[in-house]
């Protein structure tokens, strides 16, 4: 399970110009899922995203959380961060959990963040998405579990 982090002070994402998910300051993590990836993994990510220090306290040190902010969540689905991307000129995604399964995965995801801490605004899954943010920093950060 790989997650691609960035700290955002506004994320969005559009499907057919229509908004299916918004956030002002906060994180956008765009979520891919491989092969083995299961409820362990899931849990796993869940812990390190909610507790992953990428915000900044009153010295102006990345020590505080998504949590310790009350900050705001948009996970979006996005199969090729996990492709190979080793050899030639052309991602291979084989790597990749098949679609069918990576749908599951992701569901699991939302639910399992929403459990831990607040219900994130989401991208959809198998959709041609136009994601756009504000990357404060910048700041991101690739987590693999």
């Amino acid at each position: 399970m790989i997650c691609l982090i960035q700290r955002a002070s506004h994320g969005k994402v559009e499907v057919a110009g229509e908004t299916v998910g918004q956030i002002g300051v906060g994180m956008v993590v765009l979520t891919g899922f491989q092969p083995g990836d299961d409820s362990t993994k899931i849990k796993k990510m869940t812990h390190k995203l909610l507790h992953y220090r990428l915000f900044s306290d009153a010295d102006d040190k990345m020590n505080l959380n998504v949590q310790q902010t009350n900050g705001e969540i948009l996970l979006v689905p996005q199969f090729t961060l996990a492709a190979d991307t080793q050899k030639g000129l052309r991602p291979s995604f084989s790597s990749s959990a098949p679609p069918q399964i990576a749908e599951k995965l992701f569901e699991e995801f939302v639910a399992e963040v929403a459990n831990q801490y607040n219900t994130p605004q989401t991208g959809r899954f198998g959709a041609d998405m136009q994601v756009t943010l504000t990357n404060d920093g910048p700041v991101t950060f690739w987590l693999e579990v």
